[in-house]
């Protein structure tokens, strides 16, 4: 039986309008399929062509030809439109704006640590002090023996000190470069060592890695005096407090003797009243003199040492350590100015 073109037409139009009603790529595939697919009713008339015979089963193989070829355009065209449609979607939500003012680019600042480091090399600078530097990596002469460290000392331990290969160590302070510099330059010596510094600690108040600066002064006629009135006068400067109260409390270190250690009390702010221990110090022992190859019958000297981030952290009112570490922005970008 030939196929009824009105019939036909009707089906093409069906179709199409099966396929303007889907509005995703899945509901279109799912229309196309139940027209083209295994199942769909054009396979199925398809299939019916083999029972026609002769010039009946051309008419018919033709005109359902002729409907598969538009319904097939229709299907083309709707998911070219889908598709268009969904990059007019992705290029509206990636817009830029050209009119609107551009990012630009943010000035950069330098990190608390930082800042504190140049303004403690600043004041002493200005007093007549060099700024020495050294190896990050130390033999144990100049991190211990010759700061007269015993053997025995808890200081040597693995559970105080990074070992590396060779007998060598990272150092657990600054005093090496003052050692260093000592040996090399002539009397007077007056030198700050500011740098990293390394021990084994993990508790969360304390950093493995953190910043130290030393101060080394020797020569004739150098007093206990003489110390007091120059870490007094740094701390007073560094914190911008002429009315500053500072202690020196007995102590004892290795290489200095006496020794000491300098408590500071600020006397207006949120700290105000509260002594907090900023420094140790000391007259430097005798032993050590003779390690720099001086005579401590003739010379004699004393030396301090301060963590930066102790400083930093009461300079700027910062409560937590961790934040020198975590690079927050929010927090770095308060130092830029």
């Amino acid at each position: 039986m030939p196929e009824d073109p009105a019939e036909l037409d009707g089906l093409v139009s069906n179709a199409c309008a099966s396929f303007a009603a889907c509005n995703d790529d899945a509901a279109l595939a799912n229309a196309k399929a139940r027209v083209l697919g295994r199942d769909g009713w054009l396979t199925q008339r398809m299939r019916g062509l083999g029972a026609l015979e002769g010039e009946a089963r051309a008419a018919a193989g033709k005109a359902l030809n002729a409907v598969k070829a538009r319904i097939e355009e229709g299907y083309h065209a709707r998911s070219n439109a889908l598709q268009e449609a969904t990059m007019h979607l992705l290029m509206r939500a990636q817009a830029i704006d050209v009119t609107m003012p551009g990012r630009g680019i943010e000035t950069g600042g330098l990190h608390p640590v930082t800042l504190t480091l140049a303004r403690i090399e600043s004041i002493f600078r200005s007093i007549g002090f060099d700024v020495a530097d050294g190896p990050e990596i130390e033999d144990d002469f100049y991190n211990f023996s010759a700061l007269n460290t015993p053997e025995d000392h808890p200081a040597r331990s693995m559970h105080d000190t990074f070992y590396v290969e060779g007998g060598l160590l990272l150092r657990t302070h600054t005093s090496p470069m003052q050692l260093r510099y000592a040996r090399h330059h002539a009397p007077p010596i007056r030198v700050i060592a500011p740098g990293k510094t390394y021990r084994v600690d993990s508790d969360a108040t304390h950093s493995p890695m953190f910043h130290q600066f030393e101060g080394l002064w020797l020569d004739e006629d150098i007093s206990f005096s003489d110390l007091k009135s120059v870490y007094t006068g740094f701390l007073r400067r560094f914190f911008e407090q002429g009315d500053l109260d500072v202690r020196f409390r007995p102590s004892y270190f290795p290489f200095t003797e006496p020794s000491a250690e300098i408590d500071l009390r600020f006397t207006s702010g949120p700290l105000a009243g509260c002594w907090l221990e900023v420094s140790g110090a000391g007259q430097v022992h005798p032993q050590v003199v003779r390690n720099v190859g001086l005579d401590p019958e003739h010379f004699i000297g004393f030396a301090f040492g301060s963590g930066v981030e102790r400083l930093a952290m009461l300079r700027y009112g910062i409560a937590d350590l961790r934040l020198f570490y975590e690079n927050d922005l929010r927090f770095l970008r308060q130092f830029r100015d």
